[in-house]
C-alpha cells in the first residue's frame, strides 16, 4: 500500500521533469551541436536524447521515443553519427544544460543551497528506479552524475523523467494507441502539445493526424468536434494512474516529506525558469 497523497509522485515529475526537457527548446542545445557540425534541428534532438543509447539506428530511437514518425527519424539516424559520436553528443547536452540553466534560473538560484537541496532530493529518489524494460532509463542510468548541484538536479531529472516515459510507453501498448492517437488524445486534454508542434516536429502530415482523430472517433474516445467523450477522458486518466502505479518507487523510497519538499523546489525552480523564457509559449493547447 502506498505511503503517499493519491498523485503525490506524479505532481513531482510534474514539476521536476520540465527543467530537463526546458534544454530541446533551447538556443543553446543547437549552437553547441552546430559547432560540432550538427545544424538541423531533428537531428540534434535525435543525437541529443539518444547518444546515451550508443550510436544506435532508427529503429531503436523509434521505438523508445514512440510518437515520432520513423520515416522521419531514419532521416537522420545512423547518418548523424558519421558526423558527432554519441559521446560527444552527451557531452554538447551537458554543456547545454548548463548555460541554459544559468541563464534561466540565475547564478544565484544556481549557487543556492536549495539547488543542492533539491538535487540530494532527486538523487535520492532515483535510488529506487529500475532498469528492467526501462531502455531509456537504462541508458541514462549508466552516465555519470555531474558534479555541480545543478547539473545533478539535470542529471537527475533526466533519469526521473525517462522512468516514467519507459512506463508510459507501456501504458499506451496496453490502452491500444498508437504513437499518433497518443499524441493526439493527449492533445484533446488541453495538455499536450499543440498540433502545429506535432505536426513540425514529429514528422506527421496533416492527414496523418486527421487520420488518427477519425480512429480515435471510431473507438468513441473523441467526439464530433475532436473533444474526448467520457470514454476517452477515462482512457487517458486510466493511462496516468497506470503509469503511476509503474513509477511508484522513486517516490515512495522518497517518502512523504521527500516528495513534497522536492516538489516545492521543483515549481519554483520551474516557475523562474518559465518566467525567463525557458518554454515556447504555444507549446501546450489544442490550437
Amino acid at each position: 500500500m502506498s505511503t503517499l497523497p493519491p498523485r503525490a509522485g506524479r505532481r513531482c515529475h510534474n514539476a521536476v521533469n520540465p527543467l530537463h526537457s526546458c534544454v530541446y527548446f533551447s538556443p543553446d542545445l543547437g549552437k553547441e551541436f552546430a559547432e560540432l557540425g550538427v545544424e538541423n534541428e531533428s537531428r540534434v534532438y535525435f543525437a541529443a536524447r539518444g547518444a546515451a543509447l550508443g550510436a544506435v539506428g532508427a529503429g531503436a530511437v523509434t521505438a523508445t521515443f514512440y510518437n515520432f514518425n520513423h520515416e522521419l527519424v531514419a532521416r537522420h539516424l545512423p547518418a548523424v553519427w558519421s558526423d558527432i559520436t554519441p559521446e560527444a553528443a552527451l557531452d554538447a547536452r551537458l554543456r547545454a544544460a548548463d548555460s541554459t540553466l544559468r541563464r534561466v534560473l540565475g547564478e544565484e538560484t544556481i549557487a543556492s543551497p536549495e539547488m543542492a537541496e533539491a538535487a540530494a532530493l532527486a538523487l535520492r529518489a532515483t535510488e529506487a528506479c529500475t532498469r528492467h524494460a526501462r531502455p531509456l532509463y537504462a541508458a541514462h542510468a549508466d552516465l555519470p552524475v555531474p558534479e555541480q548541484p545543478h547539473l545533478a538536479y539535470w542529471h537527475a531529472a533526466t533519469l526521473l523523467r525517462e522512468h516514467r516515459g519507459d512506463a508510459h510507453l507501456a501504458a499506451l501498448l496496453t490502452a491500444g494507441l498508437d504513437p499518433l492517437e497518443a499524441l493526439v488524445s493527449h492533445t484533446a486534454t488541453g495538455k499536450g502539445m499543440a498540433p502545429r508542434w506535432v505536426l513540425a516536429t514529429r514528422g506527421w502530415r496533416r492527414t496523418d493526424w486527421d487520420a488518427a482523430v477519425e480512429r480515435l472517433r471510431g473507438r468513441g474516445l473523441l467526439d464530433a468536434e475532436g473533444e474526448l467523450t467520457d470514454a476517452g477522458t477515462a482512457l487517458r486518466a486510466g493511462l496516468e494512474e497506470s503509469t503511476d502505479l509503474m513509477d511508484a518507487a522513486p517516490y515512495e523510497h522518497l517518502g512523504a516529506e521527500g516528495v513534497d519538499r522536492l516538489t516545492e523546489l521543483a515549481r519554483g525552480f520551474l516557475f523562474t525558469a518559465a518566467s525567463a523564457g525557458a518554454f515556447p509559449e504555444d507549446l501546450v493547447g489544442k490550437g
